[in-house]
């Protein structure tokens, strides 16, 4: 049954304006073991502060305990260290005595999530598969849900799905990271051992980088790690500043032996990555020129390397050259806490990267995800022949509501990543095939006729934790009769799933209450030019995701294509208060963090919508309720072989 009730305008105690961008909490630091290992950044954990929760039959909710409201006040964390800024600050200047909006425990509980990869606790932020094990290592800090005291945390898993937590992998206790072990990645040599370049901050906050390898090889939980006694092996070269030297690659093989890595820096407001060969990971040689330098992009960090094949499906090691692979660079910048990617061409010889296209070069082109992502690597999954993308998702909401409920960040869902031979400028990104053993029921729709200003609920029951695949096909006539404009579109200046046109927006709307009051739409929106060409626009609206003022609530998105023949296709994965949106097989990917008070538990529903002027659209879905992951400490370390 068609609801016809408009789309309600956004709440006058919506907190931040969607069309201002809001500075991202970042976190530095990514250790990361595999063939890569996928470093993530900083890092949550979870405390579930348990109250008595109550639901009536219509679905609300009431706790014990509330929090009294507080005037939040701004605090810088992570530039005095000399990395980026990893605090959430939500409020401009203009608003410094800003109220928290009073979380009580039950809404706070409902947050964490189910599926994604966590601590137990306080903040976090690569993977690398051996022996049999998945291993990631993440920035955690042990002590508070914000940022400092890094260390790495370690977790192992047979499936990137079910988690064991693991001891403290490296802790700072030496001189030369005395301030922090950050970011690393891990190299497997011909031998199969492995070993670790880091960043670490020193006694004086100078970046250096040092060497670590396993105790022991043959424990495959790796759980004991040596660090080298003649750290640190780098250290700042002549014209680079001692806070701009950070996060060393996965180091790949050159047609000379040699192992050859990048480290993200900049000079003056020109980011850069600087290139080292070592035959030994012991002494090292800094080549002349850098890898990839952009104007006006600022300090690089994260920086990630690796090829990809232009006639395969499948995932390649990072020492792979030829003639069949396009290489893929990708940066973490600094300045807009944003991953940033370019594909091109790596010449060896010249030790140099050079994009297809230099309009959407490294730092100013392309993203991995338009939404809350960042300081994301990939790494090499020999096991699976596949190359698995894993990113850092930061906070949205107050400091104040980080350190209430014990707990900040999580890390995406692992992707698979490959180039898309279709369009050859794009990525496709998909979530690991794993994260289908945990679909439970499932639910179909098919052919849904959706009208133009229309909302349409979906019986699926509780939309917390759900699996949505769905296709869209828009009124062919409706398109050719469009008239064309030379109005620009783009989802965040735009007003959102409210802000109409002849052709969109439609799609779902997720994590959303009856009365719509709480809704997060996830949508398309076609624009006709003047010239008769159509574009398509994927956008996640945050405007009305929350009555609470304390969250971040823009609007994020970009351009899609959209190939002849192609219907719209949208995979969504709903984990409680993340929501990973791929449109078009994973062209492009928007990924949300949202703090509903209302949609939550029983009360969070699943809609379809058309707020189109013009045109009707016919969706068809198959979503799954998901099962929720296990993630808890490795049982018994004394069977830690089996």
């Amino acid at each position: 049954m068609v609801d016809t009730r408009p789309f309600l305008p956004v709440s006058s105690s919506g907190g931040s304006n969607p069309s201002e961008p809001l500075p991202n909490r970042c976190k530095t630091i990514k250790a990361q073991l595999s063939i890569f290992f996928a470093l993530l950044v900083i890092g949550l954990v979870s405390v579930l502060l348990a109250s008595n929760v109550t639901e009536n039959q219509h679905g609300s909710l009431s706790s014990s305990t509330t929090a009294k409201p507080e005037p939040l006040r701004r605090v810088s964390r992570g530039p005095a260290a000399g990395v980026s800024e990893k605090s959430n600050w939500l409020f401009g200047k203009d608003n410094e005595n800003a109220v928290a909006f009073p979380w009580n425990n039950s809404m706070l509980s409902w947050q964490r999530t189910a599926f994604h990869f966590q601590p137990e606790r306080n903040w976090m932020n690569g993977p690398l598969f051996y022996k049999g094990w998945y291993h990631f290592f993440y920035q955690y800090n042990p002590h508070a849900p914000v940022w400092g005291d890094i260390v790495w945390g370690h977790a192992v898993s047979k499936d990137l799905i079910h988690w064991l937590h693991l001891p403290l992998a490296m802790v700072a206790d030496k001189t030369y990271d005395k301030s922090g072990v950050w970011t690393g990645s891990a190299t497997f040599l011909p031998d199969g051992k492995i070993v670790m370049l880091y960043t670490g901050s020193d006694a004086q906050a100078v970046q250096v980088q040092n060497l670590a390898y396993p105790a022991d090889h043959s424990d495959p939980l790796l759980i004991n790690w040596v660090k080298f006694s003649g750290n640190p092996v780098l250290v700042p070269p002549p014209g680079i500043l001692s806070k701009d030297f950070r996060d060393p690659t996965t180091a790949w093989l050159t047609s000379q032996g040699k192992w050859r890595f990048a480290i993200g820096s900049k000079v003056n407001r020109t980011g850069i990555a600087l290139v080292y060969d070592t035959k030994d990971f012991i002494t090292y040689e800094k080549l002349d020129g850098v890898l990839r330098a952009v104007d006006g992009t600022g300090m690089w960090e994260c920086v990630d390397f690796f090829p990809v094949s232009k006639t395969e499906q499948n995932g390649l090691d990072t020492s792979v050259n030829s003639p069949d692979v396009k290489h893929v660079m990708k940066v973490s910048l600094d300045d807009d806490k944003k991953d940033y990617y370019a594909i091109g061409t790596y010449h060896e010889k010249n030790v140099t990267f050079i994009p297809d296209d230099p309009e959407i070069d490294v730092g100013i082109g392309l993203r991995y995800d338009y939404g809350v992502y960042y300081a994301a690597k990939t790494f090499y999954g020999q096991n699976k022949n596949r190359r698995v993308l894993w990113g850092w998702i930061k906070e949205s909401d107050s400091e104040a509501a980080d350190v209430q409920k014990g707990w900040a960040s999580v890390q995406s869902v692992p992707r698979t990543i490959l180039l898309d031979r279709k369009t050859g400028t794009h990525l496709l990104q998909s979530p690991v095939e794993e994260i289908e053993s945990l679909r439970l029921n499932s639910y179909e729709f098919n052919q849904v006729t959706v009208q133009a200003g229309s909302v349409v609920p979906l019986d699926v029951g509780p939309a917390t934790q759900l699996d949505i695949v769905a296709e869209f096909e828009i009124d062919k006539e409706a398109l050719a009769k469009a008239t064309g404009s030379d109005v620009t579109f783009s989802c965040s200046s735009s007003g959102g799933a409210v802000e109409r046109g002849a052709l969109g927006p439609f799609g779902l709307l997720v994590l959303a209450d009856d009365s719509l009051s709480e809704q997060t739409p996830v949508y398309f929106y076609i624009a006709k030019g003047s010239d008769g060409n159509l574009k398509t626009y994927f956008c996640n609206d945050q405007s009305r995701s929350s009555e609470a003022a304390d969250v971040n609530k823009q609007i994020y998105g970009s351009m899609v294509p959209v190939l002849e023949g192609e219907n719209l296709s949208l995979r969504v994965l709903v984990d409680h208060s993340v929501i990973e949106s791929f449109a078009q097989g994973g062209r492009t990917v928007i990924t949300s963090r949202v703090y509903p008070t209302k949609a939550i538990y029983g009360a969070a529903k699943l809609f379809l919508f058309n707020n189109a002027t013009e045109a009707g659209v016919s969706a068809s879905l198959r979503i799954w309720q998901m099962n929720s992951a296990f993630i808890r400490p490795y049982p018994n370390l004394d069977n830690k072989s089996q």
